[in-house]
């Protein structure tokens, strides 16, 4: 099976898509893809459709779902010997788990690259983390599930999705600076920094980029611009961190250049 969430749905069994082309179904598709390989309990999927408004004719038109879904197996599977609808799309423990090995999943795929990617920052491996998380975020052809209507569960699975996104999005940019690609990276973190104005993570690698580059007074200008934000916005300064860090750049220190190798065959990690 072929399982990608990381953009438009598409889930496929020998080649062949299983998607529905109606809403309800391609939702319940969505959170059992979601959970590939586990058990998801009907409550879970009767709450996806239809809230805390659950009818008393949820649990028969769950099954008739889940019977449409298996339809579409049944066509993609045709007369394979030895397999049915019911050994993919499992009814199991008053709930229902779609059969797939972790390897079929964009998702869990880019879980372990960035996982893997992460590691490999935190030991100052900053080049193969720089292509892990690279690799994971190439994963990514949009926004995850773009074509699926979305319930609560589903919902919150892509608040965590964006969320782990963004997290790897923040580490290979940190990878990148630690081996000394400040100046490819200016185009994309203005863009960032424009459309999340106050994250202050984004801010701070977009004045080191700028500093290294030669622009300091580039990089404290974004300062300016921050601060100037949050004390509109919420009435806060920029964190301690981000002071510190714009203090740092005022006084000239050293630090802030792009360290010497490690032996590692790339520079030291450097905390903003």
């Amino acid at each position: 099976m072929e399982i990608k969430v990381l953009g438009p749905l598409t889930v496929r069994e020998r080649g062949m898509s299983i998607v529905p082309s109606a809403g309800k179904p391609r939702q319940i598709l969505a959170v059992l893809a979601l959970r590939a390989g586990r058990v998801v309990p009907a409550a879970t999927l009767m709450e996806e459709i239809w809230g805390q408004d659950i009818p008393r004719s949820a649990a028969t038109t769950l099954q008739t779902y889940i019977l449409q879904l298996r339809r579409k197996i049944a066509t993609a599977l045709g007369d394979a010997p030895g397999l049915t609808p019911k050994d993919v799309l499992v009814t199991n423990y008053g709930g229902y788990l779609l059969k797939a090995a972790a390897q079929d999943s964009d998702l869990r795929e880019f879980e372990r690259l960035s996982a893997a990617g992460s590691a490999a920052l935190e030991r100052g491996d900053a080049r193969a983390a720089a292509d892990l998380l690279a690799r994971a975020l190439g994963l990514w052809s949009g926004a995850a599930l773009a074509d699926v209507p979305v319930g609560p569960v589903l919902g919150l699975d892509l608040v965590g999705m964006e969320e782990a996104r963004m997290r790897a999005l923040e580490q290979r940019i940190e990878a990148d600076l630690a081996v000394g690609r400040h100046a490819t990276l200016l185009a994309e973190l203005r863009m960032l920094v424009e459309r999340f104005p106050m994250q202050e993570s984004l801010v701070a690698h977009l004045m080191l980029a700028l500093h290294r580059s030669g622009s300091t007074w580039r990089a404290l200008e974004a300062f300016q611009r921050l601060r100037g934000t949050l004390v509109e916005e919420l009435g806060i300064e920029p964190s301690a961190r981000l002071q510190d860090l714009h203090g740092r750049m005022l006084a000239g220190c050293p630090s802030l250049d792009l360290p010497e190798d490690t032996g590692y065959g790339m520079p030291a990690r450097l905390s903003a």
